[in-house]
């Protein structure tokens, strides 16, 4: 059996699975997240801030132990929007590598939605049948991953440059926001879906993956404590989205740390990201399908083919 590792460096937070298996499947060992808001001001400066940096090697080093225990054989490192879009990325990929021993992979926005489409349709599959095509949706801290399709290999989709970082840092600047800027993002958003080439009229199955969607899906479900088990295949409908949308832009920072669920590193761009998903509802006819699995099952799947 071999043990692998896949970490995928975002926007706004890291993530790690270790899994032990074979290509005919896995067990998984360990999961976690560390937020580190590495994206901090990237939309504006174009460069990592130092503690944004500081923060995700202080993760790195955490993860290390964590590889080190578990004896990992094989571990491949992905970075998404923030990390396309900084100029000082080299000093980020050094500081992975001497911590973790593997270079950072900056993926482009198309393999990113189609490892997050093969995690998310294959977990669902185990468990029964998908009506097909799917749209899988992966709203990430810098970027919005949009892929449809009947399996990974022949999906199509785009990666837009709106993401809860992105659109709270450039539009949502109040606390909570006032009218004029949810008004000012909600434009913005709806003209990158308008032109994104999705047509939201095909799919028959809508998932979503990644922290925004499983974060939402607690909210609405309204745990005590966050439950991975119970987000997992969780059903959010057009109104659930509108009313957490509204509720959540509406409520000040503050207000939205006293979640149970939430985490505090996404307390202030949650609103954002309920905006995201929302107007993205408004487009399609069916509900939200929340999964659990995603680019991270993805990745682990391909270390072990």
């Amino acid at each position: 059996m071999t043990r692998v590792a896949a970490v995928d460096c975002g926007t706004n937070s890291i993530r790690l699975l270790v899994s032990e298996g074979t290509r005919e499947g896995a067990r998984e060992l360990d999961r976690r997240l560390i937020i580190t808001r590495l994206g901090q001001g990237v939309d504006a400066t174009g460069e990592f801030h130092p503690d944004a940096l500081a923060r995700t090697f202080a993760a790195c080093d955490e993860y290390a132990v964590v590889l080190a225990d578990l004896g990992v054989e094989r571990i491949r490192f992905v970075a998404t929007s923030a990390a396309r879009d900084a100029g000082n990325r080299q000093e980020f990929y050094d500081g992975v590598e001497s911590r973790l021993g593997v270079r950072p992979e900056i993926i482009p926005g198309q393999e990113e939605a189609q490892l997050s489409f093969g995690g998310a349709v294959a977990a669902a599959q185990a468990r029964g049948p998908v009506a097909l095509p799917a749209l899988v949706m992966d709203v990430g801290g810098g970027s919005t991953e949009l892929f449809v399709g009947a399996d990974a290999g022949s999906a199509s989709g785009v990666s837009l440059d709106m993401g809860s970082v992105r659109i709270r840092e450039r539009f949502l600047h109040s606390d909570p926001p006032t009218a004029a800027e949810v008004g000012e993002a909600t434009a913005f958003i709806d003209g990158l879906l308008d032109s994104s080439g999705i047509d939201f009229a095909t799919p028959a199955t809508w998932f979503g993956v990644g922290g925004t969607a499983t974060a939402l899906a607690a909210i609405v479900l309204e745990l005590p404590a966050y439950d991975r088990a119970l987000v997992d295949g969780a059903t959010l409908t057009r109104e659930q989205i509108a009313a957490l949308s509204e509720r959540l832009l509406t409520w000040p920072v503050a207000r939205v740390l006293q979640i149970p669920t939430m985490v505090p590193g996404r307390a202030d761009v949650i609103c954002a990201g309920a905006l995201i998903v929302r107007r993205i509802a408004e487009r399609l006819a069916v509900p939200l399908a929340v999964s659990e699995a995603d680019i991270l099952d993805g990745l682990v799947a391909g270390l072990l083919a």
